[in-house]
């Protein structure tokens, strides 16, 4: 075996332990009585502090770490195991949606809260179905932060009152216009603001393929522009 492997095989050895003594600590995850342990994550000096404040006042939360970037955020995340992360959408160093996958199969009982200032029920749907347990817009977060704290570290789903009834109305318009499952994940890459090559690289399709979706998507919502 390599140094290289040596080293993986020592890093997933470890996590393995960090995970199986939190776990046996925090039996109920978080358990009665302790605080939630939190990271948060924002590329923004002032926004991350606010946001550690205003938890921190919160009384019934801990936080551990922050993080200015998703490479550190993980590291955070390794390092912690904390209940719940507090993840802005938009962060440097990568997706903050492929790191909510990616927290998903590597650190289950770490729950996410995405913090945006976007509005749009197409990015919340996205982080959703993606594994995040919160979406809040960081103009609610005074108010709503740390509900949808106690809400994820409880495996319960909170979404800013602002958006929740337009994510709604959002599926419900994607169910009433009969689009199959592709047409409904590439209309939300439209919403996203993606174009048709980078929908074709994330969805693994031919950018021709994309834009016969698109096409199909013009046709069933009686659309004349891409604009619209």
């Amino acid at each position: 075996m390599t140094v290289a492997a040596m080293a993986v095989s020592d890093y997933r050895e470890t996590m393995a332990r960090n995970l199986q003594t939190a776990r046996a600590a925090d039996r109920d995850w978080p358990p009665e009585n302790a605080p939630i342990r939190v990271v948060v994550a924002d590329d923004h000096d002032q926004v991350r502090r606010s946001l550690r404040l205003l938890l921190e006042g919160e009384g019934d939360v801990a936080v551990v770490a922050e993080a200015s970037d998703l490479f550190t955020a993980m590291r955070h995340v390794d390092d912690h195991l904390p209940h719940v992360l507090v993840l802005d959408l938009q962060m440097p160093n990568g997706s903050s949606i492929d790191l909510i996958r990616r927290l998903r199969a590597q650190s289950p009982m770490t729950r996410v809260v995405i913090t945006s200032m976007e509005d749009s029920p197409a990015f919340a749907q996205h982080a959703l179905e993606a594994g995040a347990f919160g979406y809040v817009l960081k103009d609610d977060a005074t108010r709503e932060l740390g509900t949808a704290v106690r809400h994820a570290a409880a495996a319960e789903h909170y979404v800013s009152p602002a958006i929740a009834a337009r994510l709604k109305g959002f599926s419900d318009a994607i169910a009433h216009d009969g689009l199959t499952e592709r047409e409904a994940e590439v209309l939300r890459l439209i919403a996203l603001g993606l174009t048709s090559a980078e929908m074709a690289e994330r969805l693994h399709l031919s950018q021709r393929t994309v834009e016969a979706h698109r096409h199909r998507l013009h046709r069933k919502l009686g659309l004349e522009k891409r604009s619209q």
